[in-house]
């Protein structure tokens, strides 16, 4: 029984918690660094193929999920 202890309702429930908000998280870190740089990231992006900002904006993607994914792991 131990081996599916994971599949309990109020785990997965938990996991999916914690995922939302880690989501909300995210997205509230890239609006907000979104609004602070002097031009709008997605339309500098898409529309103007920026490769560069597209290659900072990952890097700062990837770094926002992991101190988020940190911070909700404790």
């Amino acid at each position: 029984m131990n081996g599916i202890e994971w599949l309990k309702p109020a785990i997965v429930a938990g996991s999916i918690l914690y995922a939302l908000i880690g989501v909300a998280i995210f997205w509230i870190c890239f609006v907000l660094i979104d609004w602070i740089t002097p031009y709008k990231l997605w339309d500098e992006i898409v529309e103007k193929k920026n490769l560069a900002l597209a290659v900072v904006v990952a890097a700062m993607c990837i770094s926002i999920g992991m101190i988020v994914s940190a911070a909700i792991h404790g």
